[in-house]
């Protein structure tokens, strides 16, 4: 019979892979897959339903699938419930199973496939936000340094304005310097 379902655990460099066929029965089953031969194992499958965790890599893993023809679904953290306890716990192999036993599910969410333009947008938003937070971080760093000194300043947005800057410094104690 052929594979209708495979399950990936996506890693560094070493991969578990399982596809299930028509009747449920596991069809394919390796544990360890390197990365370079991960698409090369994919292309030669029939085309199948590819589930994966929605990691970092999941999105450019899921664009290389479909264009093998196979239909790629990122899915949400939620394998848990389907894999097994006792003896296997967790491990990749039983990772990548459940992940193929929580892809047949009728009512199980998966994430849409991102375009590249769309992680590229991502990608800049959030390399903003580190910005922003370590501006934050490193003006409440001064803000306490100088509280050493005496110095209590209230919190100050780096957007205010020359002038509430000043404001501010002309209630400093005499041998503060803006």
């Amino acid at each position: 019979m052929a594979i209708v379902f495979v399950g990936i655990d996506l890693a560094k460099s070493v991969f578990a892979v399982h596809g299930v066929d028509e009747a449920g029965r596991a069809a394919l089953v390796r544990p360890s897959v390197a990365r370079a031969k991960l698409l090369e194992l994919v292309a030669s499958l029939p085309p199948c339903t590819i589930g994966m965790e929605a990691c970092s890599g999941a999105h450019h893993w899921a664009r290389l699938f479909a264009g093998h023809g196979h239909t790629a679904a990122d899915r949400a953290e939620v394998r848990h419930p389907y894999r097994m306890s006792g003896r296997r716990g967790k491990n990749d192999a039983a990772d990548a199973a459940a992940t193929c036993e929580a892809l047949q599910r009728p009512n199980m969410r998966f994430v849409p496939v991102k375009s590249q333009e769309q992680q590229s947008q991502l990608m800049v938003h959030r390399a903003r936000q580190g910005f922003v937070q370590q501006r934050t971080a490193t003006i409440n760093r001064i803000r306490g340094l100088l509280s050493e000194f005496g110095i209590v300043l209230p919190p100050l947005k780096p957007s205010c304005g020359a002038s509430r800057r000043r404001r501010i410094w002309r209630t400093c104690p005499a041998g503060a310097t803006p």
